[in-house]
């Protein structure tokens, strides 16, 4: 066969040559006279690939890849534009979640007040019940000693008889104690018990 004097190739518009082999392996054949020539057991189809079947079924498949490529490309937008409507979704309730720890750091910082002010008030009203329990008795002229070294025991046993009243349930002191004499400096402290 011809081949083309500047590119070595088979004239007109070929675009491949095949070669095809035959019962190489079967038979012997006389060895190639002209090495540009094919051997005479092999077949040379030459001819454009798109008049091919080749070529055809060639077409045929960038056809479909060009058509896979769009369907992803539709694909794509299509989750490009749903993944935007799931974040704007999250967006607004992360707007509306941000509104409620507002207000909920709002009513904590009020209910902190409160609770400032109520430890205040519960201060100050275990003082007045302390306050209003306070039925102070002062006995006086006593002699020292009297009383030995309970002064509890002896402010139970001694008012129901100087008052001629029974106590029932019995007298609960708080704090009994007996008031020094006044120094002259003016300077006296009870002896607590």
């Amino acid at each position: 066969m011809p081949r083309g004097k500047a590119t070595g190739k088979p004239p007109g518009n070929t675009a491949c040559q095949l070669l095809f082999s035959e019962a190489l392996r079967q038979q012997k054949h006389p060895p190639v006279k002209d090495p540009k020539e094919p051997p005479p057991h092999c077949h040379t189809i030459t001819g454009n690939m798109e008049e091919s079947p080749q070529g055809a079924s060639m077409d045929r498949i960038l056809q479909e890849i060009s058509a896979v490529g769009r369907k992803l490309e539709g694909m794509d937008s299509a989750m490009t534009r749903s993944m935007r409507l799931e974040i704007a979704g999250f967006q607004s309730q992360i707007s509306g979640l941000d509104q409620r720890v507002a207000t909920v750091e709002t009513q904590v910082a009020s209910w902190t007040d409160n609770g400032q002010e109520l430890m205040h008030l519960r201060s100050k009203l275990t003082d007045l019940e302390d306050r209003s329990r306070m039925n102070n008795i002062r006995l006086m002229g006593l002699p020292e000693g009297t009383e030995g070294t309970d002064l509890t025991s002896f402010l139970r046993d001694t008012l129901p008889k100087l008052t001629d009243i029974t106590f029932d349930p019995p007298l609960e002191f708080e704090r009994v104690y007996r008031l020094s004499p006044k120094r002259q400096d003016g300077n006296g402290r009870p002896a607590q018990s």
